[in-house]
């Protein structure tokens, strides 16, 4: 009987801890995608100033008229990645 208590307390603490593993490798996983490697292929954007246009590479979004949103007309910016 005591034998049968203690591997029951065992078997608990051991899934327990696979738990709390498993929800930390989740937790880790989800701040990895958020934040990224830091890479030089995670770029957001690029400002290409000869060809007068900017691409968001998170969205796949082309503008052109560079100087107008260098000045801060964002909106047709914003509400694409708003979408």
């Amino acid at each position: 009987l005591r034998n049968k208590t203690k591997a029951m307390s065992v078997l608990r603490a051991r899934l327990l801890d696979l738990e709390q593993r498993k929800q930390e490798g989740a937790i880790t996983k989800q701040r990895r995608s958020q934040v990224g490697t830091g890479d030089r292929a995670e770029k957001i954007r690029t400002y290409n100033f000869p060809q007068d246009r900017v691409s968001d590479h998170r969205i796949g979004l082309t503008l052109h008229n560079l100087p107008r949103i260098l000045e801060g007309e964002l909106d047709e910016l914003i509400d694409a990645l708003a979408t």
